[in-house]
């Protein structure tokens, strides 16, 4: 039989014809999401665009192939070129990182965090992360997760300067004695020492987990430490800052052959196991195609300038927004993250992203340290990220502007029967100013 090289061309189109006759109305929510992320700036910090060469591994015929097991030990026949795609993956994964070990399967970072804690620990053990508020993640052991729901979960926190502190942190640790450790945050905006988690983590005999979902293109770039050779075991997305599909990986370092506490395997043979079939059955193999996809554009110069823009966009977005009054937590940022507290303006963080949102401006409401909110959808901050920004080549100059229409924006609310809206004139000029920046910095395959 023939290989044509154009087969996954005729696929592909087959497949747009197909939905345009079948389903106009799904082809037209599609096509007007494309439009939207063309004209809105995107500054949600867990955002970013995905390659189009990593869309198209998801849409992809792997899809269609079930392989319980990993490659060459499947236990499904018809695998041949799904082990060649899951190999790739985890040979990139360890190249770009630098592990000794990888797992791709995982379906997403929170999926990958289940997995460790649920193979790693039992009901009830102690596990210690970040608060909340104070730039935690969910999994992390919050009290509405699984994590702060069968485990038993202390919380460390910030200092007066917004920074972990390490020393109490110590106290914790000493104190509680918990079996696991988590370093990771979602809403931090400086470096995490983990050499430092580490040294707490072995005072204890506590694993170490590293969730580095918000910052794995800086530590894959080199930008920021890596956890890898410090954590027992690194978890990620694959989206947030790798621009790649909706996925998680399990990564060690030089403790992947070393035996578990309590154990007889090494930890590379406990994840191999934890993952499948302890945890998950049949891979997305589409999806581990996109994440081979993604960890290839990884290891380009193009990714690392690109991070090297993000951080140098977040430091200077964090000046801009501090000279013009807004209290930005921890006084500026070493990510992608600028983290503000509003109370000083007296608004909310869900008032600031509704107004914002209508002028094209897409940030999140999230919580702030030492801060009391009145629920959990009424914080009293946000959130801003510069990886989306970095991608379409903003520098100085486009920064700037972003900081001075979010200042626009939030210095003309006006409240209609109690509704906050952005007032109409500086909305209509916000907006097109911000269509106009979008279509001067388009992002490749979105245009």
């Amino acid at each position: 039989m023939k290989n044509e090289k154009n087969a996954i061309h005729k696929l592909f189109s087959y497949g747009i014809e197909e939905m345009i006759n079948g389903d106009t109305e799904l082809y037209h929510i599609l096509n007007d999401e494309i439009m939207r992320q063309r004209e809105e700036l995107l500054m949600v910090a867990s955002c970013s665009f995905t390659h189009p060469s990593v869309l198209a591994c998801q849409g992809s015929a792997a899809n269609n192939v079930t392989a319980e097991g990993y490659p060459n030990e499947r236990y499904h026949a018809g695998c041949s070129q799904i082990d060649k795609i899951e190999t790739a993956a985890i040979e990139r994964v360890k190249r770009v990182f630098g592990a000794r070990y990888v797992n791709v399967q995982p379906h997403s970072a929170t999926t990958a965090n289940e997995i460790v804690l649920f193979s790693l620990l039992k009901p009830g053990d102690k596990i210690l992360g970040m608060k909340l508020d104070s730039g935690g993640h969910l999994s992390h052991g919050a009290s509405v997760s699984f994590s702060g729901t069968f485990f038993n979960s202390i919380k460390y926190s910030l200092d007066d300067n917004d920074l972990i502190d390490y020393a109490a942190l110590e106290e914790i640790a000493l104190r509680e004695k918990p079996q696991l450790i988590v370093c990771g945050t979602t809403a931090y905006s400086r470096q995490v020492d983990f050499k430092r988690f580490r040294e707490i983590a072995d005072k204890v005999g506590a694993y170490l987990l590293a969730d580095i979902s918000h910052i794995a293109g800086l530590v894959s770039a080199g930008l920021h430490p890596s956890p890898i050779d410090y954590a027992h075991v690194t978890t990620t997305c694959t989206h947030k800052q790798l621009f790649g599909p909706r996925g998680g990986l399990i990564m060690s370092g030089i403790d992947a052959d070393t035996k578990l506490y309590d154990k007889k395997c090494t930890i590379k043979e406990h994840f191999q196991k934890a993952v499948f079939p302890f945890f998950q059955g049949a891979p997305m193999l589409s999806m581990i195609a996109a994440k081979a996809m993604a960890l290839k554009l990884a290891e380009s110069e193009e990714f690392k300038n690109i991070m090297k823009k993000i951080v140098e966009n977040s430091r200077y977005l964090a000046e801009k927004l501090s000279e013009m009054g807004y209290d930005i937590i921890s006084g500026g940022s070493d990510t992608h993250i600028v983290l503000i507290n509003l109370q000083n303006k007296r608004i909310t963080g869900d008032v600031a992203e509704k107004v914002l949102e209508q002028c094209g401006i897409i940030v999140n409401k999230n919580s702030v340290p030492n801060t009391k909110a009145t629920s959990s959808r009424r914080p009293m901050g946000i959130r801003i990220g510069t990886n989306s920004l970095s991608q379409r080549g903003f520098g100085i100059k486009e920064i700037r502007l972003c900081a001075e229409l979010i200042n626009e924006v939030l210095n003309h609310i006006i409240y209609e029967e109690g509704v906050a809206k952005a007032e109409p004139n500086i909305q209509k000029y916000v907006k097109n100013s911000v269509k106009d920046l979008c279509y001067k910095f388009p992002v490749n395959g979105y245009y």
